[in-house]
């Protein structure tokens, strides 16, 4: 238990290392993370870059067998009344 635990943290903090990540979280066991970005610091195009830039690091500084789906999250809610 203490592995998934150290590998989900190890996961999070890749990802939390970027700029503009808001808050990330590590789901499935490590076989997926998702990233949520400030979407006043981050574009579309971005994001896009972004996700790739994480995967991979992911890749040169973690090692695990098979492959971690990294989805960035950008969401912008506006509501008035």
């Amino acid at each position: 238990m203490k592995n998934l635990s150290k590998r989900l943290e190890d996961l999070e903090v890749v990802a939390d290392s970027f700029d503009g990540v808001e808050k990330s979280y590590a789901l499935q066991a490590g076989r997926e993370i998702r990233v949520f970005v400030r979407p006043d610091k981050i574009t579309d195009v971005a994001a896009k870059n972004l996700a790739r830039d994480i995967a991979k690091k992911i890749e040169e500084e973690l090692r695990y067998p098979g492959e971690i789906k990294v989805t960035v999250i950008r969401e912008n809610k506006i509501i008035d009344y």
